[in-house]
């Protein structure tokens, strides 16, 4: 892969930390960002933008009144969603979120969990990068903690706790 648009064609979506979301449009504008389908005419088809961009929404259980909702006037864990339900949208096959419960308040830090078994559900594979060790298990299968681009541990969730991992991240920060 050379670039983002490689990614995407074999269906790997990224959610940023920073969500890489426009406030000032709607949040259908945003789930199509760059990738609006057209009419015939060329111009943009705001019918279907607006039908797959609730349908995106619905399927994880986002329940928002209209497409045409300005982002800027959604709570941290909407604005989520709708960068989840961008990439759910074009059918990625793999999520990377980046940090994508930094800086939520608790509520909404619930509901981007909640989003992400979404995609569990839908098969939908994640990667979850975080410094919270907490928000990861309650999602993920297997946790993998890596240190100076180094793997300290690759363990099944099941097999391990916040503690342990606390304690490799630790000694393998420290170099010990």
């Amino acid at each position: 892969m050379r670039s983002p648009k490689d990614a995407r064609a074999l269906g790997i979506e990224t959610v940023y930390q920073e969500q890489a979301l426009c406030p000032h449009l709607s949040i259908a504008r945003n789930i199509f960002m760059g990738r609006e389908p057209t009419t015939v005419l060329g111009l943009m088809d705001r019918p279907t933008m607006n039908a797959r961009s609730m349908a995106a929404l619905a399927s994880m259980g986002l329940k928002l009144r209209s497409p045409d909702i300005m982002v800027s006037s959604l709570s941290g864990g909407q604005r989520q969603g709708v960068a989840i339900a961008r990439a759910l949208n074009f059918e990625a096959k793999l999520v990377i979120l980046d940090e994508p419960t930094i800086a939520l308040s608790v509520k909404e830090v619930r509901e981007v969990l909640q989003f992400v078994r979404h995609l569990k559900a839908q098969g939908v594979a994640a990667i979850f990068i975080t410094h919270t060790l907490h928000h990861v298990f309650s999602v993920a299968d297997r946790i993998v903690v890596l240190a100076h681009g180094m793997t300290l541990v690759d363990v099944p969730t099941k097999d391990t706790t916040v503690d342990d991992l606390s304690d490799v991240i630790v000694r393998g920060t420290l170099g010990e």
